[in-house]
């Protein structure tokens, strides 16, 4: 992950940009993508690993959760109950994406239908499990601050998670293909832009055995 040569804002120009503002406060739906087959974890299911003892995906539910949102979309397909279950006792809107073994950006375009009222998305993979609430939240400020329709939290000049996409790129979102989520609609937007952040967290995700160790 790099900033593939985007703009990038700081947390004090968000800071500026709000001092004094009366901006309306958007609505912005948080999608935890949950839908994943973990392919690269062997015969388990990742998001239903244990972590501090719970399972993997409460940990990023919670990030989101914790954040200033409207409401959290968790968009489920392998083992879609086991998944649910896992989350049980969150207060979240399940949907379930049926195609989700057509890869990442399938399940992308569900929670992006779930949310279509929605103002903007901000979409954190369910295996990313130290994302600060903090800087969920640090995207809607930029975003409501007018600063890009399209954001990325970025970390020691890395791109990374979670990304929010403002209504305008909607129809995009639910046209990218394979095993991607947003990354082609924020390269393309004219208003895209990182969000430097001081959270490790945002490019630290758990693919295998060995990066679920490094966490604990």
């Amino acid at each position: 992950m790099t900033t593939d040569g985007l703009p990038r804002i700081e947390p004090a120009t968000i800071a500026d940009a709000l001092a004094g503002s009366d901006a309306p406060r958007p609505t912005v739906v948080g999608v935890l993508l949950a839908g994943g087959t973990s392919s690269r974890f062997g015969d388990r299911n990742k998001l239903l690993a244990d972590l501090d003892g719970e399972a993997l995906v409460r940990h990023a539910a919670r990030t989101l959760l914790n954040a200033d949102l409207s409401e959290v979309v968790a968009v489920l397909g392998c083992e879609a109950e086991s998944v649910r279950a896992a989350l049980s006792g969150f207060d979240l809107r399940f949907v379930t994406n049926p195609a989700y073994d057509e890869g990442l950006s399938t399940s992308v375009a569900r929670g992006v239908e779930a949310a279509a009222e929605a103002d903007a998305v901000l979409v954190l993979p369910g295996d990313m499990p130290r994302v600060s609430p903090a800087t969920a939240t640090l995207l809607v400020d930029a975003y409501r601050a007018d600063l890009a329709t399209a954001l990325a939290a970025a970390y020691d000049g890395r791109r990374g998670n979670p990304v929010l996409f403002d209504r305008a790129h909607f129809d995009a979102l639910r046209t990218v293909d394979g095993d991607v989520g947003g990354r082609s609609v924020l390269l393309e937007s004219d208003r895209s832009a990182l969000v430097d952040t001081d959270d490790r967290g945002v490019v630290a995700d758990v693919d295998t055995p060995a990066d679920l160790r490094r966490h604990r």
